[in-house]
């Protein structure tokens, strides 16, 4: 949204620029507020790096536990 203003409205400076970031940053908190949503009590989402080693591990077992298919003579 602030990428867009700034461009919209032609914004320059830094101050300028952090003033139409505050003031979007304030528009949504009083969305999520209006609809009963608190981001700061929302449960953490998992770590990616996690993710990653689980599912790398998944994949090994995988390979581990798939049966092989025949090879067939290239002739």
């Amino acid at each position: 949204m602030t990428n867009y203003n700034v461009e919209n409205k032609d914004l320059y400076g830094e101050g300028n620029i952090t003033t139409e970031h505050v003031q979007n940053n304030t528009s949504v908190r009083q969305m999520l507020g209006q609809r009963g949503i608190r981001p700061e009590k929302l449960p953490a989402a998992e770590d990616v790096k996690n993710i990653e080693r689980r599912v790398a591990g998944n994949e090994k077992k995988m390979e581990k536990t798939t049966p092989k298919l025949p090879k067939e003579n290239m002739e």
